[in-house]
């Protein structure tokens, strides 16, 4: 065990921490670097733990285990614990296309009307509240309705040859809807499609994001295929309804990422209650050995909120929609962050700063 001492020392109290085990990657907190910033006043201590997301679902459980662990050390007084957070960057995507997204998160559907893009803006709204950088890419080409939820009318304009995105609640997003007027319609082949989606990635200024969520049409088509493409994916989230009827085309949307080897996510399954039952969501994860994130309640507001532009999350923030959906944000950030330091294990150690 620890040494006794009249004081501290930091050889003790990193002793001491490294008991504590980093709930999703499975591994210490120093050995993963995740102690910064250790301070040392007496028999006080201070220090930071770095966080892979700063929508960390598990923060609570690090703080408890922290603090057990330095209070089995003689003497200790108090103990203040700082956070921050570096998310883990995957680092093909600026290789490949020239921008600094730390991670792409692809929301899919294998049919409309499931409620895709309602929880595409509610997931990129929660994880902006929680402090991360978040984009918004609406890459319904043909159908686009990001802006309408987003209650924003028209983007800032261009600056320096490139698009600017506009912002609201925290994320900057990129739509057609934009581009062209609402009753012109988009009869486009796969080859505009493809210039379209791949313009909207490398010829707007994005800036650096953490994560970069990306709106999908529903099926299984030539979006799909290009912005796998285009775009490296960190990993892709399946939406279906509660009946097995819905679950069964969201299947086809699973197999299409898993045929382009992109990791899912996980499921989500959504209108969930006693009008459409709940249950298909949860079978096709344990079917199919994937992450079941949960299911978001059918509630009039999630429709009221992407009507009047104030998406639920904001709206209603105790609600229990927005409530789910808040933690499924937190599972996504979560699991991205297992999924890119799993994608670089053979070289990882320690998380390290990135700049």
């Amino acid at each position: 065990m620890f040494k006794k001492k009249s004081e501290l020392n930091e050889d003790a109290i990193m002793q001491a921490l490294s008991t504590v085990i980093e709930p999703e990657l499975h591994r210490d907190l120093v050995s993963l670097n995740m102690i910064r910033n250790l301070k040392i006043d007496g028999n006080n201590v201070e220090f930071t733990i770095m966080l892979t997301t700063p929508a960390c679902p598990l923060k609570g459980k690090m703080e408890n285990d922290s603090r057990a662990a330095l209070a089995q050390l003689p003497g200790i007084g108090a103990i203040k614990i700082n956070w921050d957070a570096n998310v883990p960057k995957d680092n093909r995507i600026s290789s490949q296309i020239g921008q600094q997204f730390r991670n792409t998160i692809a929301v899919s559907s294998g049919k409309g009307g499931v409620g895709k893009s309602t929880i595409a803006v509610n997931l990129a709204i929660a994880l902006a509240q929680s402090g991360a950088r978040v984009g918004l890419l609406d890459a319904d080409i043909l159908g686009p309705n990001i802006p309408m939820m987003m209650g924003v009318e028209q983007m800032p304009p261009p600056q320096n040859r490139k698009m600017v995105p506009a912002e609201s609640y925290g994320v900057k997003f990129i739509s057609t809807a934009f581009l062209v007027r609402p009753d012109q319609p988009l009869i486009w082949r796969g080859p505009m499609l493809h210039g379209a989606i791949q313009q909207l990635l490398t010829d707007v200024d994005w800036g650096e994001l953490d994560y970069l969520v990306v709106d999908l049409p529903p099926g299984t088509g030539d979006a799909q295929l290009t912005l796998a493409q285009v775009l490296p994916l960190s990993g892709a989230l399946v939406i279906t309804q509660p009946m097995q009827v819905a679950a069964a085309d969201a299947l086809r949307g699973l197999k299409t990422f898993e045929k382009l080897e992109v990791p899912i996510i996980g499921v989500i399954e959504n209108m969930s209650g006693e009008f459409f039952g709940t249950g298909a969501g949860a079978k096709l994860a344990q079917d199919y050995n994937i992450p079941y994130l949960g299911s978001i309640p059918l509630e009039a507001q999630v429709r009221v909120g992407g009507d009047s532009g104030e998406p639920i999350v904001v709206s209603h923030p105790d609600s229990p929609a927005a409530v789910a959906l808040k933690q499924i944000a937190q599972d996504v950030a979560a699991r991205i962050s297992v999924l890119t330091l799993q994608s670089h294990e053979a070289n990882f150690i320690p998380i390290q700063m990135i700049g």
